[in-house]
């Protein structure tokens, strides 16, 4: 099915006015014996919290059982925190037994790009998303893409308004804090959609809970990985690069960029990261409009799986094999297509840290 026509207020292309999507989400499911609620892997804050939000609105207008799933590890400080201290309780995808009945909802993504392990077979219901990363929506019944708005926790909220359901203290947190993170760099990829959300739950949400859930105890793995990215971080022009040989979690390569983006001398910064059998990839941009996604696709193209947003993006590359001969000569390649596609000069890069100063301060 086509990507819905209506816009956020339930007004067609026609001019007239039509039944809210909410509505028409609702009335798709009525039939459904329970809903199960699937994401991307390595779920985010705004997959939780829209998966979270999706399955209250469910339980409280139509009365029917719910499962939010969990796609493959949550291994980032702050996601963890997340799940322990709101008490989400998920259920592995692969431990889902998967009924008849099912009426099956994914959120924060679409279908068939790669981020996955969702069995093909299982049909889906609906699609609702913020990305405008290109999935395959044939034959899905009901999909709502806002690529205009900052986080699918928006939309989320929207619904929850639109059918007048009270929110909990504890679901609002966990739809602040999800649009929260999708807001958190500089420009804010935001439009006035969601800071009219993130305004209606403020009140409604534990902001200590927010700020114990921010402020995550971090894992020694995680200054391990940071420094093995500060020593191999090399820059190009407005272009900063880092490689980490492994990475104790795949999110790992999101959060060298975040930090490595706030190096004042570049615009772009790109992590890859070896974890198990694939090549992880992470890029951050500090301006607006950058196409971060797009960029990203461009230079993985056939190597795998790529997407996400203007500024910030991710995808990965199945590795054929682990030898580190194998792993230099990709991440050449990748050095090589980067540059092409932000135009810089294919030159010799220079250390972020030099390698003596390095090795001084780690003897001091």
């Amino acid at each position: 099915m086509a990507r819905s026509s209506a816009d956020p207020e339930g007004v067609t292309r026609s001019g007239t006015v039509g039944i809210r999507r909410s509505h028409r989400f609702l009335s798709g499911l009525k039939t459904a014996e329970r809903v199960v609620f699937v994401s991307h892997v390595q779920p985010d804050p705004d997959s939780l919290g829209s998966m979270l939000g999706l399955a209250h609105l469910v339980e409280q207008k139509l009365g029917l059982p719910t499962l939010v799933t969990r796609d493959g590890l949550i291994s980032r400080a702050e996601n963890r925190a997340m799940v322990k201290v709101l008490n989400l309780h998920l259920t592995k995808v692969e431990d889902v037994d998967w009924r008849d009945g099912d009426a099956v909802v994914m959120v924060d993504s679409q279908p068939n790009t790669g981020r996955h392990t969702l069995p093909e077979s299982v049909p889906l219901y609906a699609v609702i998303d913020h990305h405008d990363t290109p999935g395959d929506l044939d034959g899905v019944p009901f999909t709502d893409i806002r690529a205009s708005h900052g986080a699918t926790c928006t939309v989320v909220t929207k619904y929850l308004r639109e059918q007048e359901c009270d929110i909990p203290e504890r679901l609002a947190t966990a739809l602040l804090y999800g649009i929260e993170t999708e807001m958190a760099g500089f420009p804010r990829e935001a439009n006035p959609a969601d800071d009219d959300a993130l305004i209606f739950l403020y009140p409604l949400a534990d902001k200590d809970q927010i700020a114990q859930i921010r402020n995550a105890r971090l894992p020694h793995s995680h200054f391990e990985c940071l420094l093995q990215a500060l020593q191999s971080s090399f820059i190009y022009d407005n272009l900063i690069i880092s490689w980490v040989d492994d990475l104790p979690q795949p999110e790992q390569a999101a959060e060298v960029v975040d930090f490595m983006i706030r190096f004042d001398q570049v615009d772009w910064a790109v992590c890859g990261g070896v974890y198990k059998d694939q090549l992880i990839l992470s890029v951050r941009a500090a301006m607006a409009d950058a196409g971060s996604g797009d960029i990203l696709r461009q230079v993985v193209g056939k190597l795998g799986k790529a997407g996400g947003h203007d500024r910030r993006a991710g995808g990965s590359i199945r590795l054929a094999s682990t030898a580190p001969s194998a792993i230099d000569e990709l991440q050449a390649e990748l050095r090589r297509r980067f540059l092409k596609a932000l135009k810089i000069d294919d030159t010799r890069g220079q250390r972020l840290v030099p390698l003596r100063e390095m090795l001084q301060n780690l003897q001091s």
